[in-house]
């Protein structure tokens, strides 16, 4: 798990090859006019998906992974209040991954919480569970999908 600001994104674009063309769009689009939903960037490789609205309580909060996709979650306004745990901590997923969503859902509960301020990303590896979106706050962001392969 990455977090940082969109202006340190050059020290991460060697982790792998599609990172420099997603922080490439990050940097490039008028991400505030973007329209809402699903972009294609680099066809199933590579894609966007905008979002603005408000988040989930703690207690509501759920922790995902992926398999097939590492996401770069980007806050374009508002804080994004997010969680973290370790996949090799989660107990067994109460709603287990499907290939067709690239999700598994857990019951586990994280200490691990931290805000993502306007202008700042995460980078979730499929080893990393994750909860995002735990705010009241209005929060627009976009997500970015990278093929782990």
């Amino acid at each position: 798990m990455i977090l940082d600001k969109l202006a340190n994104a050059h020290r991460y674009t060697c982790l792998h090859p599609l990172f420099e063309q997603a922080f490439q769009y990050l940097q490039e689009t008028d991400l505030a006019t973007e329209p809402n939903g699903v972009h294609e960037i680099n066809g199933k490789q590579l894609f966007a998906i905008v979002s603005e609205g408000k988040g989930v309580s703690k207690q509501e909060a759920k922790l995902e992974v992926h398999r097939k996709y590492i996401d770069i979650q980007f806050v374009i306004s508002g804080t994004d209040h997010m969680g973290w745990k370790d996949l090799a901590m989660c107990s067994v997923p109460n709603d287990p991954y499907t290939e067709e969503r690239d999700a598994a859902f857990f019951p586990d509960k994280t200490d691990n919480w931290f805000n993502v301020p306007a202008g700042s990303f995460t980078i979730f590896y499929p080893d990393d569970a994750h909860a995002a979106m735990i705010t009241e706050e209005v929060v627009r962001k976009v997500v970015l999908k990278i093929a782990v392969k």
